[in-house]
């Protein structure tokens, strides 16, 4: 059994409507310029994946593409990026005609088992509903001691303030703990754990076991 608390099928598709229909109204906000000192933190959230020349990337939340120039430096074979929001891909068509782009909820991804490196999971974790759906597939997508990077460039505090004025509930980022006990039964163990004021860095390995839930 997983940790993460059971949503309803019913209630992961309304929250995903309300999200899909906010950030379709919003999505230049997240186009350049960014505020201060952000694309050095996006450096460093993107070198934890550890992407080696020739990878397949997966950018979960990918937003208009706010980490595809930086993954692109480090020369992967494939890049697929994933986005409830038809408005966001546009966008993220429009400045990256090479990055693949799915326009689903990560856990409904149909990508071949085994054939993702490096996933990334930037400031969007709090916003995934069905995270034991998500993680199950991200397991079944990843090649074993591989690496998911959850995380955010402005740290959890921002998360927190964005909950009183978003119309669609807002998870936490998890401690250390809890984020060893919760991604242990999908396959994965705790790599660097990084939480201070400003960025929030989460590093999971796929193990070589097989998932036990």
């Amino acid at each position: 059994m997983t940790p993460f608390k059971t949503v309803s099928e019913e209630e992961v598709q309304r929250i995903n409507r309300l999200q899909q229909n906010s950030f379709d109204k919003i999505y230049k906000l997240f186009e350049p310029p960014l505020p201060e000192d952000v694309p050095k933190r996006l450096e460093k959230i993107v070198a934890h994946g550890r992407i080696t020349r020739g990878d397949t990337v997966l950018d979960v939340g990918s937003g208009t593409g706010i980490l595809i120039p930086i993954i692109k430096k480090y020369r992967p074979g494939c890049i697929h990026a994933c986005d409830l929001s038809e408005e966001m891909l546009k966008q993220l068509r429009t400045n990256y005609p090479d990055v693949k782009a799915i326009m689903a909820d990560v856990r409904d991804i149909s990508l071949p088992e085994g054939s993702i490196d490096a996933a990334f999971i930037n400031a969007c974790y709090p916003n995934i509903v069905d995270k034991a759906g998500a993680f199950s597939n991200l397991s079944r997508m990843m090649k074993a001691k591989r690496r998911i990077v959850i995380s955010h460039p402005m740290g959890k505090s921002f998360i927190r303030s964005l909950k009183e004025v978003v119309s669609f509930p807002l998870d936490d980022f998890p401690e250390k703990t809890e984020a060893g006990a919760l991604l242990k039964p999908f396959g994965f163990e705790i790599d660097t754990f990084i939480d201070e004021p400003e960025i929030y860095i989460l590093v999971a390995t796929r193990t070589l076991f097989e998932k036990n839930h």
